[in-house]
């Protein structure tokens, strides 16, 4: 049944090594990048409310929270690029369709689960975190409705995995940036009230978002059921969704998951340190993680394209080639990083004037720019290498080295830096930049050994 209609399907394993990089990498690199355009412009929307300031500090307090309750997605996200991709590379299509269904099963549930917890316990969770006043309220307005719609979030970035999965990138990158576009449309209409809708502030941004996910969703679900992706969902397969198969997908994330649920734990420990020295710098902090998860996402998406491809080349047990196409894209990462560096490090000061005025959170800004630009080229071989591992399922070697990372090498430094010995928080920025450089450094000698290259799944 789930092969009546046989069409060509697109084959990266052959072919230039480097534009099956880039055939697989680029789209998911543009619809990322069309999310930081996106982000950035949200955050210049909420820069221009009465708020200002609390505005952006609110956004960046429940972002905090918001990557820990997204960690939760990696419990699944990993499993299903290395079964999809690779299921997709044995030519098995019926099991490539049962691990998407099962996929999106998975992330309604669990979103459905974490959006409940979070919708209520906002305050408190804000609260920990250091937001008092204008930003607390901001942030509980802005957080209730966010969390309305983490279901649809968590099933709507499986729709674009699953695109890439099975060879489908282009159609995940119009996807992604169309959603993308519809978010930045709708946000000013919601936050000041255009087209005679009552102007609902930060409230408007929170509801942007929820209604371009909902949108993204149901249009993905349509490309897949519809037939137009190389591998079809139907509402009855000729294999069924099993507790057990859903299982393995999430025991090849319980290793990413706790890696990323150290990483946030880290970040939310973190941001009330840096909240100690006040509302500007936290507000500061936000657009400078702004631009670097700018670089970050730039990367990401190339990596989950190069994930995917890996898993294709494995299925047909081309080692030679997916070990020659790991290395070219290491390679492309650090030119990627190093030349978002240069950029991010010169012109630090103009882009923090896109979204303050003032002397000293100008200043704080430009500063943390400068110092974090400086680890961007060792951030891209540490990125590189994990999408590489993620595309195999082998996550436990990133697991141990996020969790080295984000306790003992920046929060413990930090804590002591800040509490104990009383530098200001210019000694954040340069732990977290000595941090990401030991880290790449200790996960490339890693790579080298090959040990990726020999993972079932």
């Amino acid at each position: 049944m789930a092969n009546v209609r046989e069409k060509p399907r697109a084959d990266y394993t052959e072919g230039s090594i480097l534009g099956s990089i880039l055939k697989m990498g680029l789209p998911s690199m543009f619809g990322f990048l069309s999310h930081n355009i996106y982000s950035f412009v949200d955050t210049y929307w909420v820069s221009r409310l009465p708020e200002k300031e609390a505005g952006v500090a609110a956004v960046t307090f429940f972002a905090a929270i918001l990557w820990l309750f997204f960690s939760f997605n990696q419990l699944i996200g990993p499993g299903s690029v290395a079964i999809i991709s690779r299921r997709y590379g044995e030519k098995d299509y019926d099991s490539a369709e049962k691990a998407i269904k099962e996929t999106l099963l998975l992330k309604l549930v669990c979103g459905a689960v974490f959006g409940l917890v979070g919708f209520f316990f906002i305050d408190k969770m804000l609260i920990l975190m250091g937001a008092r006043g204008a930003a607390l309220a901001e942030g509980i307005a802005y957080g209730r409705i966010m969390f309305v719609g983490t279901a649809v979030m968590f099933a709507t970035y499986s729709i674009y995995t699953a695109m890439r999965g099975v060879a489908n990138p282009r159609m995940a990158m119009f996807l992604m940036i169309a959603s993308n576009i519809l978010n930045m449309i709708l946000d000013p209409i919601f936050m000041f009230g255009y087209f005679g809708l009552p102007a609902m502030g930060i409230r408007g941004a929170a509801i942007a978002s929820v209604a371009s996910y909902t949108l993204t969703l149901a249009v993905g679900l349509y490309f897949f059921y519809s037939g137009r992706t190389n591998v079809r969902l139907y509402l009855v397969s000729k294999m069924r969704i099993s507790v057990a198969s859903m299982w393995k997908i999430v025991k090849i994330g319980v290793p990413t998951w706790l890696g990323e649920m150290s990483f946030s734990g880290a970040r939310l420990v973190i941001t009330p340190l840096i909240a100690a020295f006040g509302t500007k710098v936290v507000a500061a902090y936000g657009v400078g993680n702004q631009v670097t998860h700018f670089g970050i996402m730039v990367l990401v998406g190339i990596g989950l394209g190069l994930s995917s491809l890996i898993g294709h080349n494995l299925g047909r047990r081309k080692y030679e080639r997916a070990k020659k196409t790991a290395d070219q894209a290491v390679l492309l990462g650090v030119g990627i990083t190093l030349a978002f560096g240069i950029v991010t490090y010169v012109f630090a000061r103009p882009i923090m004037l896109l979204f303050f005025d003032g002397p000293d959170t100008l200043g704080y800004g430009v500063a943390m720019l400068r110092i974090i630009s400086l680890s961007f080229p060792f951030l891209g071989v540490f990125l590189m290498v994990e999408e590489i591992h993620l595309g195999v399922g082998l996550n436990t070697p990133a697991m141990i080295l996020n969790i080295v990372h984000s306790w003992l090498l920046e929060v413990v430094p930090i804590y002591v830096l800040t509490r104990f010995f009383t530098f200001d928080q210019n000694a954040i920025w340069w732990t977290i930049a000595a941090a990401t450089i030991l880290s790449s450094l200790a996960f490339y000698q890693y790579y080298r050994r090959g040990r990726w290259l020999t993972v079932k799944v």
